[in-house]
């Protein structure tokens, strides 16, 4: 072929005409014919895998979805069986209700537990096996938590009042940040005002431990909060390691909020150095920083003429309804010619207000405005065009605004509070004559008492101040608590009986609830309401306090609730609309209660509730807040779990838990631990859904009486408590026969005697004998 050039191969194209053949046998585009028919394979074969994993995708969706619809209908089953079965638990508590009211006086008590005599009551075989289900059954029942009273005045430490300057601790601003960033990474920490974590901040001081030393022991009561700056720190519960604690992290928070025990250990694994705060300091920064805001906020109200006539309970209201606002500098804060309905108060910063004039394209200033200076307070009358244009004049300028619909439904309309006003001048013209009236107090408050309470009173009056059982026999244990018993007494040759408080002394001073027990005998000696439970008289001696209290021996409440599993909405309302009775006493009286729960609720014969166990009442002034947390963790409000300082609205959110739990049997917030639950509880009620059984009505109740801010809820707004008894779930309720008593409970009672104690459970015992304590705080009992 010489050297001649080699001609190329061709090939066919798809319309059979021959085509050039490429270079060295390959195929257009670079590729080999062979390598084409591979590809070509390799694609088919990818084509029939997705097909086989289409299909198989396709099935196992088709089996997702059948499981998907068997799961709907059992849950739809497991509801209508929990259903029915509540169903069944309620007809059944009737019907032991009834075969009790139809059985005969000597039956009843032979079906009953026999009396636990102040011997012991080893007499009966069966006792043991009876205290041992009681024990079980009462697992569920909440218990109280306190913090030591803030206004100390029992208290005999002689330890000097909190200052702040001296419980400060001079630090770097390197260590602050640190600080400052641990407390916020806690859940309940992060939700306190800034001011407050900077005055914690302020006041934590260093503790170091060693190699294998506890910083927390379980079973031993806490006193602090730690943040961990060095070291390594392991968490045991039982000996069982759970868990590490890494450096900045904050721990034993639930100590600061009340005397608790802990419920873990904590130890070093190296050299340890923390940061540590007390609960005392806590509870005093709290209180300060919020009784600061407060007052300034007041003040701020006072110089407005609009509300500076108005009395301290109304401004406290409006003092709680002011949310901050915030503004940098060119902002407008209000528009000239805009329609406003919101009221201001300058509380950092200044503003200028300029206006449009004729003479001017751009607004001119015509003044400028400081802290404490107001503006828009037309608003709070009526619509209002506004006049000027009010401009940030100065970064982190700071507003308090209350708009009018807020400050209508809160103290009232501008002509409601001028009418209020003119009564309320009246009401102290009247008032200020009755101080200068002569009369004998305690004359009055006998003449106010019924007849046969003033005959027992009379009775009793005679025993021993400190020997209660010279003229008292004990019948039974009705209750027990950690602060001592109560036992159904029997005065000695008489059918007359009554709930004998008994309570450690020594506890009491050891937990520093001096106060919380005058409180209560102080208020319940004062008491004069059908709701509320009858003191009679109180005894001491060295080792006890009591109180001789009227016995409700219909049982508690909460005991029947767990028999029942839940009640129908009739008797809950009628239980409710009991409390909310009691709670309208003792708000007029300037009581708030603080420990409203199922188990603090107990019948008399005829069924109906009366408030019982006072020993977180406090008796406050119009417009006054108190600080000290206490009540029971799933019934607590939010601003006392995050020491705001708290009013007579505590008793109206927990009135909202009240009814949820009446109703499903359980209360709205309970998590794994304390903390949880108060995690819980400031997430609040509103985002919660409801279980069936909650209807409309009551659901609409449950949810204005647990507003998140105090100021909105139901019966703390410009009505009061009429509010509540107005509501819609209340429609056609004899309020009128409740409190007459002519209105027939649905849980009334058959009770044989007054020694009849068979809806109570059985109890063991007091084995304990308790130290003497001798420092005198009960010298009034």
């Amino acid at each position: 072929m010489g050297n001649g050039s080699m001609k190329s191969k061709r090939y066919k194209q798809a319309d059979g005409s021959a085509a050039p053949a490429a270079p060295n046998g390959r195929a257009h585009g670079g590729f080999s014919i062979s390598s084409l028919d591979s590809l070509r394979a390799r694609v088919d074969e990818l084509e029939r895998d997705g097909k086989r994993k289409d299909e198989e995708l396709s099935a196992r969706e088709q089996q997702v979805r059948g499981l998907q619809e068997q799961l709907a209908k059992q849950t739809r089953a497991l509801a209508e069986l929990s259903e029915e079965l509540q169903s069944k638990c309620v007809q059944l508590g009737k019907l032991q209700d009834a075969m009790k009211g139809q059985s005969g006086a000597g039956a009843a008590l032979a079906s009953r537990a026999p009396s636990i005599r102040a011997g012991g009551g080893k007499g009966s075989p069966n006792l043991g096996v009876r205290i041992k289900e009681t024990l079980n059954r009462r697992k569920g029942a909440k218990a109280g938590v306190s913090a030591e009273p803030t206004s100390r005045t029992y208290d005999s430490s002689g330890l000097p009042k909190f200052s702040f300057e001296n419980a400060r601790v001079p630090k770097d601003a390197s260590v602050k940040k640190l600080l400052t960033d641990a407390l916020n990474k806690n859940q309940y920490l992060r939700r306190l005002e800034l001011q407050q974590v900077k005055d914690m901040v302020e006041c934590m001081y260093e503790r170091t431990y060693q190699q294998g030393e506890y910083v927390v022991t379980q079973g031993e009561a806490g006193n602090h909060l730690f943040v961990l700056a060095e070291g390594k720190l392991d968490v045991f519960q039982h000996n069982k390691l759970l868990t590490s604690i890494t450096v900045w992290t904050t721990f034993g928070e639930l100590a600061i909020l009340y005397n608790c025990t802990r419920t873990a250990s904590v130890r070093a694994v190296n050299k340890v150095r923390t940061w540590a705060l007390d609960r005392e300091v806590f509870q005093n920064v709290m209180r300060r920083t919020a009784e600061t805001r407060h007052e300034q906020y007041r003040n701020f109200l006072r110089s407005v003429s609009l509300l500076a006539n108005l009395p301290e309970d109304k401004l406290s209201k409006i003092v709680d309804c002011l949310e901050v606002e915030y503004y940098d500098k060119g902002d407008f804060v209000i528009r000239e010619g805009e329609e406003g309905s919101t009221f201001y108060i300058l509380a950092q910063g200044k503003v200028k207000v300029t206006q449009t004039t004729e003479a001017h394209k751009a607004p001119q200033i015509i003044n400028t405005l400081h802290k404490g200076e107001y503006f828009g307070e037309k608003a709070l009358i009526s619509d209002d065009v506004r006049s000027a244009n009010i401009v940030a004049d100065e970064n982190g300028v700071e507003c308090l605004v209350i708009d009018r619909e807020t400050f209508d439904q809160t103290v009232g309309t501008f002509n409601e509070l001028q009418t209020y006003l003119q009564g309320y001048v009246a009401t102290l013209d009247r008032d200020d004559k009755k101080r200068h009236a002569r009369k004998s107090v305690s004359r009055h408050q006998s003449q106010s008492l019924p007849p046969d309470v003033v005959q027992l009173k009379d009775m009793v009056s005679v025993f021993p101040p400190s020997r209660p059982f010279d003229h008292l026999e004990a019948i039974a244990t009705l209750g027990v608590g950690g602060f001592g018993r109560v036992e159904l007494v029997q005065v000695k040759g008489k059918d007359v009986t009554f709930a004998l408080k008994v309570i450690k002394k020594k506890h009491v001073v050891d937990n520093r609830q001096e106060e919380h027990i005058h409180s209560e005998r102080k208020i319940l000696a004062e008491a004069r309401s059908p709701f509320v439970v009858k003191l009679y008289r109180t005894f001491r001696d060295d080792k006890y306090v009591y109180m001789l209290l009227e016995a409700c021996l219909g049982g508690e409440i909460w005991s029947l609730l767990r028999d029942r599993g839940s009640f129908d909405d009739a008797t809950a309302r009628f239980c409710v609309g009991c409390v909310t009775e009691a709670f309208d006493y003792l708000h007029r009286k300037g009581v708030l209660y603080r420990d409203l729960k199922p188990e603090n609720l107990m019948l008399d014969t005829e069924g109906y509730i009366k408030l019982v166990d006072f020993g977180f009442a406090k008796k406050i002034r119009c417009g006054q807040k108190t600080w000290t947390f206490c009540g029971t963790p799933e019934y607590v409000a939010p601003e006392i779990i995050l020491n705001k300082g708290h009013n007579f609205s505590v008793d109206f959110w927990s009135l909202g838990i009240l009814v949820f739990e009446l109703l499903t049997g359980s209360p709205p917030f309970s998590g794994s631990d304390q903390m949880m639950t108060y995690t819980f509880i400031l997430k609040g009620i509103e985002k919660m859904d409801f279980p069936k059984k909650i209807t409309k009505r009551p659901e609409d109740l449950i949810r204005k009486l647990c507003r998140r801010n105090p100021s909105e809820r139901l019966g703390n707004l410009k009505n009061g408590i009429t509010d509540i008894k107005k509501h819609r779930w209340f429609n056609g309720f004899n309020w009128e026969g409740l409190k007459a008593r002519t209105l027939v409970s649905p849980l009334k009672r058959n009770v044989t005697g007054p020694t009849d104690h068979g809806y109570f459970d059985s109890y063991p015992p007091d084995e304990d004998n308790p130290p003497d304590e001798l420092s005198g705080w009960d010298m009034d009992f």
